[in-house]
């Protein structure tokens, strides 16, 4: 029997390319097109980059406010397993900050670190946002993102719904520095990524352990900040 061509294409492979071709619906308006997130909509529901500063003093910088429909496909991505959503959401946070860079309003960091989570929380969700985020975001910028420097040795309880004093009482000794940690950050300035800033306590906490180890600079980059008021 002949052999087959090394140039045939299964059917299989046939099937996947037309998929590939015809698209995608819109995670916002269930329009057929190529991304997960249309430009249409990104055009129409991306607000004007905020610069946010929590109650800790952090420099932070959010590419949306946390609203519709934002803030269904953060929850998505969050706790439905939505882990495709993790590029379109890191696309527009690495736009608003090269916004904010240009304007002279942002200072490049040396590290960028995901919020990390607690082994427990990581086995139920199956991936930390905060890393598919940061690892997604750093290389077009020209950054390097590291998820081994800081770890959360404490699964603190869910934080949705407490005020900022109760979630610092939650947070308190939930992080430290790895030996990797300690060795590259002392000196250094530090970007941390998260999904959401919503009371500021997280990242208070974390920039904290931060600063204490030697960092001379921590920002907050978010995809969407929480209205608080």
């Amino acid at each position: 029997m002949a052999a087959r061509s090394t140039g045939s294409v299964s059917p299989l492979g046939r099937w996947s390319r037309l998929l590939r071709g015809l698209g995608s619906r819109c995670r916002v308006c269930a329009g057929w097109q190529d991304q997960v997130i249309c430009a249409r909509c990104q055009s129409a529901f991306a607000a004007e980059p905020p610069v946010v500063l929590s109650d800790a003093g952090l420099i932070g910088h959010a590419a949306l406010a946390y609203q519709p429909p934002w803030s269904t496909l953060i929850a998505d991505f969050k706790y439905g397993g939505a882990c495709e959503l993790a590029t379109p959401l890191a696309a527009l946070l690495a736009q608003a900050l090269q916004q904010a860079a240009d304007a002279d309003r942002l200072r490049w960091p040396d590290w960028v670190l995901p919020v990390p989570l607690a082994r427990p929380r990581l086995r139920e969700r199956g991936y930390n946002q905060s890393w598919e985020l940061a690892r997604r975001l750093a290389p077009p910028l020209g950054l390097q993102a590291r998820a081994d420097l800081v770890e959360r040795l404490i699964d603190t309880p869910h934080q949705v719904g407490l005020d900022r004093q109760a979630r610092g009482r939650n947070l308190k000794g939930a992080f430290a520095l790895t030996p990797a940690g300690r060795r590259l950050l002392a000196g250094a300035s530090v970007a941390l990524v998260d999904d959401v800033l919503t009371t500021g306590a997280t990242a208070a906490e974390l920039a904290a352990v931060l600063q204490q180890a030697g960092a001379r600079e921590v920002q907050v980059w978010v995809v969407a900040h929480a209205d608080r008021r």
